[in-house]
């Protein structure tokens, strides 16, 4: 229970009551029945992904939903391991084909509700053939595009960090310039989005997509899919799996540091294309992501939980930030803070020590300065500490 685990952080339950109050509803029975399907099946693969498209300007709602919903079903026919080989491939580099022909449905890939949207992909199609025709280009173009490039790795894995850069490349910072592009032809934003975004946006994508590599390792060790580069972790163990056993804790803990580090590296180009962004709702929707993206990596950051599950925010620290943003004064505000975070965490004797320094001061210096401590808590409403139970009992109900 969300509000229950925030109650001892009164902020945080502040900001969970504000976020869900903020937050607009869809009103299902004005929609297109398959309108409605998708919003609904968005909402049921990515809920945090459904809550930033609501905030979205009306123009791009439905373009950006059905966007997601192509390149999730792509990604669920790349990530299903027993799915064969020959035929995956195929499939990824002809999956764009699909969007243009009505009816298509496919069985037997995928679990749960990912496996559903490959069932219905009628749905999407019918609601993607209804977009203006720009919109249309740029999802099969970038479709096209990612799905040639998952082809490239199913046979391969990701050994060298610039094979990493381009795997990421493929599968996020495609997403990242497919956006900018939408974002343009809207009218929303204008011709930088097309003609000069491309590094930046590429950028956007690879700090999202190496921040849920990293965070992600025990589950996909678990599952024998190895994202992390091999020329980084051969570093420190002759094996991956190696870092889930503790005698191996603090190779790890370095291991993922040196990642966290490379990851960082992409922050001033993401601050550079966020202060191009114009349009309200757009920059929402861009900053929400990044300035979750460098909060995960702060609580990552020599963190040997990583290895032993899942590190999460809790819901209401999310929500925290969701509400702090407003503006690049305030996105460049939380970066630097969550910089601080990491560089009050930074180890003497980590072999990337100096190297971790560097970048997070830069970001700092980018960022204005902030002062650890001291803005973040400042930022929502704080409430009294001895908030009662019946009254969490009470809110609760917004939140079920």
């Amino acid at each position: 229970m969300d509000l229950v685990k925030s109650v001892v952080h009164p902020t945080e339950f502040s900001a969970l009551i504000q976020f869900k109050l903020s937050t607009p509803k869809i009103d299902y029975t004005k929609l297109d029945p398959n309108i409605c399907w998708c919003y609904k099946k968005l909402a049921q693969t990515s809920r945090s992904f459904a809550i930033v498209i609501q905030k979205l300007h009306q123009e791009l709602k439905d373009p950006i939903m059905i966007f997601y919903l192509a390149l999730r079903a792509l990604d669920t026919v790349e990530d299903d391991m027993s799915f064969p080989t020959d035929r995956k491939i195929e499939m990824l580099k002809k999956f764009h084909e699909f969007l243009y022909q009505p009816g298509w449905t496919f069985e037997g890939c995928g679990e749960g509700k990912e496996r559903e949207l490959l069932q219905n992909f009628d749905k999407v199609i019918d609601v993607f053939s209804n977009l203006k025709k720009s919109y249309q280009n740029i999802i099969a173009d970038i479709t096209n595009r990612m799905g040639n490039g998952m082809a490239e790795f199913v046979e391969k894995g990701v050994d060298s960090v610039d094979a990493w850069n381009k795997y990421c490349h493929y599968v996020a910072g495609l997403v990242g310039i497919g956006l900018s592009h939408l974002f343009c032809a809207s009218g929303l934003e204008n011709e930088w989005f097309r003609q000069d975004a491309e590094e930046d946006a590429n950028s956007m994508g690879l700090f999202l997509q190496k921040t849920n590599i990293i965070r992600d390792y025990r589950e996909d060790i678990m599952e024998t899919r190895i994202f992390w580069p091999k020329e980084i972790w051969s570093m420190y163990t002759k094996k991956l799996e190696n870092f889930k056993e503790l005698e191996y804790s603090e190779s790890a803990v370095h291991c993922l540091n040196h990642l966290i580090t490379n990851a960082l590296e992409h922050v001033p180009d993401v601050l550079e294309y966020m202060k191009n962004v114009k349009e309200p709702s757009v920059f929402l929707f861009c900053a929400i992501p990044q300035v979750m993206a460098i909060a995960t990596l702060a609580k990552c950051f020599n963190n040997h939980e990583v290895f032993m599950g899942v590190v999460k925010i809790r819901r209401g620290e999310t929500a925290k930030i969701f509400t702090a943003i407003s503006d690049m004064d305030s996105v460049c505000t939380l970066f630097g803070l969550f910089a601080n975070v990491i560089a009050g965490k930074i180890d003497e004797s980590d072999p990337n020590a100096e190297r971790t320094k560097q970048i997070v001061e830069k970001i700092i210096v980018l960022c204005g300065n902030p002062k650890p401590n001291s803005q973040l808590t400042t930022m929502t409403t704080v409430v009294g500490a001895a908030v009662a139970v019946s009254s969490v009992y009470a809110c609760y109900q917004l939140f079920v």
